[in-house]
């Protein structure tokens, strides 16, 4: 088998190359400087004399605040490059992965979202990863759409790095307490994205770490693993304004992995142990 991966310098992208090379699988990571997924004919040409049996496409515009202002680079590359990555996969008959967010479902309720309830995106980055992975429905038979959530790992920016970092200039920090969701790290979730491409159990699943926390939960945790003095005090998202709107309930329910025997991640808990020593190299 030889996958493709798109957005290999991205966080995600970088750590399902490292799995697929642990499992002795083919694998090629891709990102801008090898083809611009918004030029189809750059993308149709890459994608066809790779030839590969699966794409995972990590790539993605995740800047959710600046999408408001900049919808049209958003949907360039969250809906039009994902067209134009599943039409190279239409043409060579390959598999295709799209990671999808929490960010589909709006947020209302308290209740974990299954794959198949209502989405009803608040936001334009949800918005165009809803018209992302409608886009690979229509075009594809065999796909898979992984919704995942609060991403963090070695490569690139994330909450944590930016928790740390501000806690070595502050001595408190005000972090919302009514957002609810599952931390999840990059690694766990390249696992299950290997796990699922190698199956024909095509469908929407969602990929999270085990358990629920707010972001203010969540920085307390940093805090206390990296042992550092920094006061995280909760405050509710009406007092911390920001252009595009959050989800207040991010829970994503997993029985659909149960479903197919997939295993499901770690706790969230047990993954930040584990990601605290991946950064200090213990």
């Amino acid at each position: 088998m030889k996958v493709l991966v798109t957005g290999v310098n991205g966080q995600l992208g970088y750590d399902v190359v490292k799995e697929l090379n642990k499992r002795n699988i083919e694998c090629v990571g891709a990102d801008l400087n090898d083809f611009d997924i918004t030029d189809r004919e750059q993308t149709l040409s890459f994608i066809c004399e790779c030839r590969p049996d699966a794409v995972v496409h990590c790539a993605a515009y995740t800047a959710v605040d600046r999408a408001e202002d900049d919808e049209e680079t958003c949907r360039k590359v969250n809906v039009l490059g994902t067209e134009n990555i599943a039409l190279a996969c239409k043409e060579i008959d390959a598999k295709m992965l799209y990671v999808s967010t929490d960010y589909v479902y709006g947020g209302k309720g308290s209740e974990p979202f299954l794959p198949t309830d209502k989405t009803n995106p608040k936001s334009v980055y949800g918005l165009t990863k809803l018209d992302g992975e409608n886009a690979v429905r229509e075009l594809l038979t065999r796909y898979y759409v992984v919704r995942t959530s609060w991403v963090f790992g070695i490569n690139g920016n994330n909450f944590v790095k930016t928790m740390l970092r501000l806690s070595e200039t502050h001595d408190e920090l005000r972090v919302v307490d009514d957002q609810i969701g599952s931390p999840t790290y990059t690694p766990d979730l390249a696992r299950l994205i290997c796990d699922l491409i190698v199956t024909e159990s095509y469908g929407t699943y969602h990929g999270t770490n085990e358990n629920y926390c707010s972001w203010a939960e969540f920085a307390q945790e940093i805090m206390k693993k990296w042992e550092r003095s920094c006061k995280i005090t909760p405050i509710p998202s009406s007092e911390y304004p920001a252009r595009a709107e959050r989800p207040l309930n991010s829970r994503l329910s997993k029985t659909c992995l149960d479903e197919i025997g997939i295993e499901r991640l770690p706790t969230w808990q047990d993954a930040l142990d584990r990601y605290y020593k991946e950064l200090n190299n213990i």
